[in-house]
């Protein structure tokens, strides 16, 4: 019997790298995610084809269905990859696979992969439910990270995460601000390894327990946030703060220092999007500075 899942995408508003050390981070799922659907088919082959946005196939691979041995494939690293995630949840899962002869897997992104909204997290999700292991643990023993995007993926409505002694706690949050409008997400057309970015940022030496309860701290206001003023001095202060525990220049110093209104970063620094204040005549500055991407809080959120 085919088989269907679908995962939200990711953005992680406040908390960015101290969310690793137990920092309370505000998270809202998108509008934009990933599904996959999975058929039974006699080839004792596993089948794997995955389309982006535009229905156009940017990978594929064939696995034998026994040991997961990679047969074919249009792209060997994320092949790998992929093997690596299906013999973990075999692992997690013995009766994963045992099913049927075989299977076709396809992939649909509902973004594009250079958006770095979750392409690896709304997969990892998607695997966990077809395999019936838990997505968390998958993450965790495949690639490691916080788990705020499987929470994402999982959740319907912008959401509070931490890790207490490594257990995620998950908690819908009432957050719908009256200046939303006032809200967009601009990319800048990079796309950063979030692996690379945790491993720089767990070489860093400075007062982690410090870093964790001033993070905690703006994230609560920023939930509470009664006006767009208040939240872009929340904005900044949580720029600042990451700025100097992480050694890098906030994003608007280092490439927007004439913009009128707020910029923060959001995930990896340095890529992906960020979050601007303004209105729809002030986006035109991004336009113009060659950052053609750019999405109001409505259309992005959930």
């Amino acid at each position: 019997m085919q088989k269907e899942f679908y995962s939200n995408g990711k953005l992680l508003l406040s908390g960015e790298y101290a969310v690793l050390d137990g920092a309370l981070a505000l998270a809202i799922p998108t509008s934009y995610g990933q599904s996959l659907k999975a058929t039974p088919t006699s080839s004792a082959q596993l089948k794997w084809v995955s389309y982006d946005e535009s229905d156009q196939e940017w990978f594929h691979a064939e696995f034998d269905i026994e040991d997961l041995k990679i047969n074919s494939t249009s792209d060997p690293k994320i092949a790998e990859t992929l093997a690596v995630l299906l013999q973990q949840a075999k692992l997690d899962n013995p009766l994963f696979l045992s099913d049927h002869d075989g299977f076709l897997v396809e992939t649909h992104l509902s973004f594009p992969r250079s958006w770095g909204l979750g392409t690896s997290s709304t997969l990892i999700n998607n695997l966990a439910q077809w395999a019936r292991v838990d997505a968390y643990e998958l993450l965790r023993k495949a690639f490691g990270g916080s788990g705020y995007d499987i929470a994402c993926a999982q959740h319907n409505s912008p959401l509070t995460y931490q890790l207490k002694k490594g257990v995620p706690q998950v908690k819908e949050v009432q957050f719908d601000p009256y200046f939303k409008d006032s809200l967009f997400f601009a990319h800048l057309n990079q796309k950063q390894s979030s692996k690379d970015a945790i491993e720089a940022y767990r070489n860093r030496s400075f007062d982690k327990e410090a870093l964790v309860k001033r993070i905690s701290t703006l994230t609560q206001k920023m939930i509470a946030s009664p006006n767009l003023s208040e939240f872009e001095i929340l904005m900044e202060e949580h720029e600042t703060v990451l700025s100097e525990a992480l050694g890098i220049p906030p994003v608007k110093r280092s490439l927007f220092l004439d913009y009128p209104g707020m910029i923060k970063s959001l995930g990896a620094w340095g890529g992906d999007f960020v979050m601007v204040t303004g209105d729809d005549n002030t986006m035109a500055y991004f336009h113009d500075k060659g950052f053609p991407t750019i999405l109001p809080y409505s259309k992005m959120i959930l």
